[in-house]
């Protein structure tokens, strides 16, 4: 969606292929970040009301994105970020130009030809370039010779909250498909247990330094 938009401000005519559904939330409710008013939520609410809270206010702000092409997931934004590591999108400018018709939004591609494109049902666009929106994978696994700490899928083997500590002074920060907000209590693990280890440290130093102090400054009778 935000690729489209910039295509729009530079006096392109975007078509966006969305075939899969997508959450999409308002960027800022009431003056503050949708993401903030989540983060504060989840403090005080279980997730499941939250994701209703964050569903019905998409609705009242954004009204009925589904007639332009946008199907909502039946599971929350929350919970399908937790489970499938799928985050929303959150509406920077895009949907009105969808309402417009700036940027039009079509089913799959079924094959390309010159210049063009056969979509799924049957209709055919002119295109002058195409942009494919792939997303990423963890390649951990590839680089990290150590199999006791990340699976195959490129994540830890121990479920969030407990995915940020390896052996060895290993860390890993940010997979635990929860967006900035899990990366963030990640970074705050590693820093906490990275201080606790510096202290028990120069404890042990300070110790040692004292103990000789007192054996070479010993006086003899």
């Amino acid at each position: 969606m935000e690729v489209s938009l910039d295509l729009c401000h530079h006096n392109a005519i975007p078509s966006m292929v969305v075939r899969s559904s997508v959450h999409v939330l308002p960027r800022e409710v009431f003056g503050r970040s949708t993401f903030d008013l989540a983060v504060l939520m989840m403090k005080y609410l279980p997730i499941w009301l939250v994701d209703k809270i964050l569903v019905v206010t998409a609705r009242l702000v954004l009204g009925n994105i589904e007639k332009y092409g946008l199907r909502r997931p039946s599971i929350g934004p929350l919970q399908l970020k937790n489970s499938e590591g799928k985050t929303p999108v959150l509406d920077i400018g895009a949907l009105q130009k969808i309402r417009s018709g700036d940027i039009k939004v079509v089913p799959g591609i079924k094959r390309f030809s010159r210049g063009g494109a056969e979509l799924v049902n049957g209709e055919n666009l002119e295109i002058d370039s195409v942009i494919l929106a792939t997303g990423y994978c963890s390649n951990v696994p590839s680089w990290l010779k150590e199999n006791e700490f990340f699976s195959r899928d490129g994540f830890p083997l121990s479920p969030f909250p407990n995915g940020w500590k390896g052996k060895a002074g290993l860390y890993a920060v940010g997979f635990t498909r929860r967006g900035l907000s899990g990366a963030s209590l990640d970074a705050i693990r590693v820093a906490n247990d990275i201080g606790k280890i510096w202290k028990e440290e120069t404890k042990h130093k300070k110790h040692s330094v004292t103990v000789g102090c007192h054996r070479r400054c010993k006086p003899h009778c």
